[in-house]
């Protein structure tokens, strides 16, 4: 058996907390060894870490191909809101096919590496050529997000979406959706594929997204559920928006989450997407399943879709983790950051989102955000210990927001007093992706990527 890698920290976050002068042992695999701490010297062999290591950050909920509209819909036309914005988000899709699908998801990876996140579930429903037929291959798109992972060596947990109506009632997808839409059966033919390309994939998880209570009936989410099994992580869009609210109730006589609840045995295999919208009785209800609230702050804030009840869910025990959404942040503290400061405008109060016996603010934000993360994504990751993932990040303590700062200050500090992130060096499943900032593929795909964008910029109207 070939020896493991040995990495040394001076200062190291473990789950108990912060230790000094500590050895992780990483086997071949990518998963952690052996962890151990208070060494006099660095073993022999080892390699000696340029700042304080802590656990990379699972991406709960990304779009890939949004990286190519982020920030191109920022020009005012009439009453904008989430609606008018998916009408722009339709028209762009008309010019993303493969080629281009595979270039930006590369680049957008690859960015959120250099920002601390190591892994990411990619919320994928973009299948279908511009016609609405699919491919030679149906599978092409998917095949494309999954080695745009690979390339860039981020850890993957695939999500293809099931996407059947375009609102409650079962009403026929329009003509902006005809890239997502699936039978239950295609869909499942299209999931059983992929799970046989992830067998050979080491990293990669394969789970199921329902898009949203509105795009799938019951019965057709039912039938999903039965054929893939119980473990696999099941995300969902849910109660982002008001109008989608009102709609359920109209429909269902129940509000989405209170519905989801009652018809479907939530876990914590589930993610509920955004979850903005929801009465005291859901908030609780929902914490109690133990299934982890997917939060992208930024994205919510861009779109005017609401803030979510942290205070209150946090306050029942419940579970979160961060995402990116559509890409109009990447960097997962500035996520962290405005999720409480959301909170800190609402309730005229600071430090609210702290846990019971933590004091640190950004500590416990990035604890919560690690667990939570781990548990949606369905990977043992998050933590530096023996059986996890070697999913880590090396912080620069010589960056100006870190200066003089030790222990969980330097976590508060990377929270909320750096705009330039402190990420330095970045390691996924015991393979260094990025160094001193740079990605080894940045300047072969940079060309690449840049041509990309300057033909879709051209579909949302940018001369």
């Amino acid at each position: 058996m070939a020896e493991s890698r040995v990495l040394y920290a001076q200062h190291a976050l473990l789950p108990e907390g912060w230790a000094r002068n500590t050895a992780v042992a990483i086997a071949d695999s990518g998963t952690i060894d052996s962890v151990r701490s208070n060494l006099g010297d660095a073993p022999p062999g080892a390699e000696t870490t340029a700042g304080a290591l802590v656990p990379g950050i699972p991406n709960c909920h990304s779009h890939a191909f949004q990286r190519a509209m982020a920030g191109l819909t920022e020009t005012r036309q009439g009453e904008d809101n989430f609606w008018s914005w998916r009408e722009v988000m339709y028209g762009l899709l008309q010019s993303i096919g493969p080629d281009e699908l595979g270039v930006v998801a590369t680049q957008l990876y690859i960015d959120m590496l250099k920002r601390g996140y190591t892994g990411v579930a990619e919320f994928h429903y973009l299948h279908h050529d511009r016609n609405g037929k699919p491919y030679a291959d149906p599978a092409e798109m998917s095949r494309r997000v999954l080695d745009a992972a690979q390339m860039a060596g981020i850890q993957l947990t695939l999500l293809p979406v099931l996407y059947c109506h375009s609102d409650f009632g079962g009403k026929p997808a329009t003509e902006g959706q005809r890239r997502f839409v699936h039978s239950v059966n295609d869909y499942l033919a299209l999931y059983h594929a992929l799970a046989a390309d992830i067998r050979n994939m080491p990293g990669a998880r394969l789970g199921v997204a329902p898009h949203s209570l509105r795009a799938v009936t019951g019965d057709e989410l039912e039938a999903v559920l039965s054929s893939v099994g119980e473990t696999v992580p099941v995300h969902i869009h849910i109660a982002e928006q008001e109008r989608e609210v009102e709609a359920c109730l109209a429909t269902t006589g129940q509000r989405p989450v209170a519905w989801l609840l009652d018809h479907f045995e939530v876990s914590p295999h589930w993610c509920l997407v955004h979850a903005t919208h929801m009465e005291a009785a859901e908030t609780k209800a929902l914490a109690a399943t133990g299934a982890v609230a997917g939060l992208c702050p930024t994205t919510e804030a861009n779109l005017g879709d609401g803030l979510f009840p942290a205070v209150d869910y946090l306050g029942h025990g419940g579970q979160f983790a961060v995402g990116s959404d559509s890409q109009v942040c990447l960097d997962p503290a500035q996520e962290l950051r405005l999720l409480e400061y959301g909170q800190r405008l609402t309730y005229q109060r600071r430090n609210l989102l702290a846990r019971p016996g933590r004091s640190s603010n950004g500590g416990s934000l990035l604890r919560d955000a690690w667990n939570g993360g781990a548990r949606a994504l369905g990977v043992e990751t998050g933590a530096i210990r023996p059986g996890a993932r070697a999913d880590l990040l090396v912080l620069d303590e010589d960056h100006p927001g870190l200066a003089g700062r030790s222990g969980d200050a330097l976590l508060d500090s990377w929270i909320f007093a750096c705009d330039v992130s402190p990420v330095r060096d970045v390691m996924v499943g015991g393979l260094w992706q990025v160094h001193d900032g740079s990605h080894p593929l940045e300047a072969e795909l940079s060309e690449h990527f840049r041509a990309v964008m300057a033909g879709l910029s051209q579909t949302v109207g940018i001369p």
